[in-house]
């Protein structure tokens, strides 16, 4: 009782700092003095007086959302006494391989600078700055010669890494239970099995009302669309955060989604939002970055030869330059087991004072990063909203897909968790793909690293961001990676080489993710 009086305590004052610098914090301290004129504050009452205005003004309701935003970034209490290093990640071999994967992309960073004779950054000449603000919003028209350029990495380059990737207390395969594990991750981590994901997932269950299911044109609007979008109005009235990501678990409505993901990742378009993106876009006109150059190449080579999302380039163009300017994305590395990137100044090398982060944000592009802003171009056509929709989802989720680390919703959980609901529900094509040199990861990792973004069709990939949204986790991306397979298990069966798998799980636009995860987890698997 004691520890938990101990432990609550430490949780609001951790919490009472880390709002100590925000807007909300200014804006009720704002808000506090005003209500001093109002003849309802008395000052013998002075502090129930000023708690009752905060909840009838609304204030209340904003201040409950950003806590439960903030705990749902980064769980409360912090232990005082843990390094910050453990913060990031507990397990030391997961830190060293993450620290030796940096080392590999600045590596391949620098190289291509010393190869094309380009600076990491310079400020743009006065008539380029002009150049670069008439087209902003319509940068998609400008065809630089990227010819030169490459992706610092691929996703395939990052699974070799992650196959390699041992503990060095099971080399001599200490657990008899993961040596049966026959995937290629061999790193003994704790995944959930399909019990535990029924538990978790259990608004998905067969007996309760799904958008993406019940809202096809053979059951009635009546029966479930008509009441969940009534109750969607009534949640964004309310204005509560926790009450939207419950909702959005069944599936969030189209006309609500852009409120709803807004209200659950606490994104207001306040007055200061809109300047600090433009202060950003300052930033981008004023200096020419060399990840630009991959941005730029990025975008060329998947949102612009998409079907659905080369209409968005200029918006991605804006997005990414943007972000990559944005130092508040470094305060997300107290808890990612990644390191921003350090740069000198020319001829300061290795002087601490003269260190900056390159780029601004710590974030370094990779093959395919565009996706992850592309589907929310659907949703928001306000750069600076999109923006920060982006920015917000990326600290959340999308950092995860791409670093190194034992979480559960880290790249490399995802990756065992999916062979292991292979290997142990459906042995007989897991092992038949092994023997014919199919790893099954070697597909699926490509949907899991961008969150099926360009794989799936656009409303069914909303409906699978909506569960990532609603239960906090990335976890779906395994189970559904898993339920693709069991879904082409009869074809599969049939291959007999890695092209020919890879062949008859090509097209991934033609499925019904709902079905598929509830089929997956509460009819086909026992």
């Amino acid at each position: 009782m004691w520890q938990e009086e101990s432990d609550l305590s430490l949780s609001i004052a951790q919490m009472v700092q880390k709002l100590k610098g925000s807007n909300l914090y200014a804006q009720l301290e704002r808000q506090a003095w005003a209500s001093l004129q109002r003849t309802d504050i008395k000052l013998e009452s002075l502090k129930e007086d000023i708690k009752r205005f905060f909840k009838t003004s609304g204030w209340e309701k904003k201040l409950q959302n950003a806590v439960y935003s903030e705990l749902s970034v980064f769980p409360l209490p912090i232990n005082p006494a843990v390094p910050p290093e453990h913060l990031k990640e507990p397990l030391v071999y997961m830190r060293k391989a993450q620290g030796s994967w940096e080392k590999r992309i600045l590596k391949s960073l620098n190289s291509m600078c010393t190869e094309l004779s380009i600076p990491l950054a310079r400020k743009r000449p006065i008539g380029e700055q002009k150049e670069l603000l008439n087209k902003w919003n319509e940068m998609g028209t400008d065809e630089p010669d990227l010819s030169h350029f490459r992706p610092v990495y691929a996703p395939k380059d990052f699974l070799e890494v992650l196959i390699n990737l041992r503990n060095p207390n099971y080399e001599n395969g200490d657990s008899l239970g993961f040596r049966t594990h026959l995937g290629l991750i061999q790193v003994p981590l704790k995944v959930k099995d399909i019990p535990e994901l029924k538990e978790l997932f259990v608004e998905l269950g067969l007996t309760t009302g799904q958008l993406g299911i019940d809202d096809s044109t053979q059951v009635p609007p009546e029966l479930f669309e008509n009441e969940h979008v009534r109750i969607g109005q009534k949640v964004l009235v309310e204005q509560d955060s926790a009450a939207a990501q419950q909702y959005v678990r069944q599936g969030s409505p189209t006309a609500l989604r852009a409120e709803l993901w807004a209200l659950i990742l606490n994104i207001s378009s306040q007055p200061e939002d809109i300047l600090y993106y433009e202060q950003l876009k300052t930033n981008v006109i004023q200096h020419d970055l060399l990840v630009d150059s991959l941005i730029y190449k990025d975008v060329k080579l998947t949102a612009s030869n998409d079907d659905y999302y080369f209409v968005f380039e200029d918006y991605l163009y804006q997005v990414l330059l943007c972000f990559s300017r944005d130092t508040s994305v470094l305060s997300h590395f107290a808890y990612n087991s990644a390191s921003p990137p350090r740069s000198y100044i020319r001829g300061k090398l290795g002087i601490e004072e003269y260190a900056v982060f390159y780029p601004p944000n710590g974030v370094i592009p990779f093959h395919g990063f565009s996706m992850y802003v592309a589907p929310l171009c659907f949703l928001y056509n306000e750069p600076s909203k999109l923006y920060q929709i982006f920015r917000e989802m990326y600290v959340r989720f999308f950092f995860r897909l791409h670093s190194i680390s034992s979480h559960p919703s880290g790249i490399v959980s995802l990756c065992l968790l999916f062979e292991t609901l292979l290997q142990t529900y459906l042995p007989q094509l897991f092992y038949h793909l092994r023997e014919i040199g199919a790893q099954p990861l070697r597909i699926s990792f490509k949907w899991m690293v961008r969150a099926f973004s360009g794989y799936l069709a656009t409303d069914q990939l909303l409906l699978l961001w909506d569960r990532i949204l609603g239960y906090n986790s990335l976890e779906i991306l395994a189970v559904l990676a898993a339920a693709v397979f069991a879904f082409r298990a009869v074809n599969l069966m049939e291959v007999t080489s890695l092209a020919a798998a890879e062949a008859v799980l090509a097209d991934l636009s033609t499925l019904k993710v709902m079905p598929l995860l509830q089929i997956f987890l509460f009819a086909t698997v026992t």
